[in-house]
């Protein structure tokens, strides 16, 4: 059995593409991709849920990987595409969070939400006010008839 196995392997291994998929320069990149993946998606969430430690961390921690993936022999080019991407995306993180905490993003953002929720109001108002026209309207209708 293991005979089998030992040949099996020699088999797949002997092809350079299979080589590669069954190699840590492939599947520790593809496992790490969970994480750019994150951070481009949580570029579409509200900025008041952003961590400015965690993006500085996960910043510094893809810089210094995108580094190490070019450094290794030989050079992890799919290594290095995920730690560009989640250094882009948490530069983007980092920018907005900063404008939103310390260059009036918030201010405007709650603005904002004031001035729809205040529309909202009217416009429901403005409806109770029609239906109680209406109401008056018809009582007066079965009073004069």
């Amino acid at each position: 059995m293991a005979a089998a196995l030992s040949a099996f392997n020699a088999k797949l291994r002997s092809h350079p593409v299979l080589n590669y998929v069954c190699s840590t320069h492939f599947w520790g990149p593809v496992s790490n991709f969970g994480i750019p993946i994150a951070a481009v998606m949580d570029t579409q969430k509200d900025p008041e849920i952003i961590s400015a430690q965690m993006t500085t961390a996960l910043t510094f921690y893809s810089g210094t990987f995108m580094r190490y993936s070019m450094a290794v022999t030989p050079k992890n080019y799919l290594l290095f595409a995920c730690h560009v991407i989640n250094f882009g995306s948490q530069i983007t993180q980092g920018y907005r969070y900063v404008q939103y905490w310390h260059y009036g993003g918030r201010a405007k953002s709650l603005e904002a939400k004031a001035k729809s929720g205040l529309d909202q109001v009217k416009s429901e108002g403005n409806e109770m006010l029609k239906d109680g026209k209406e109401a008056v309207n018809a009582a007066k209708d079965k009073l004069t008839k």
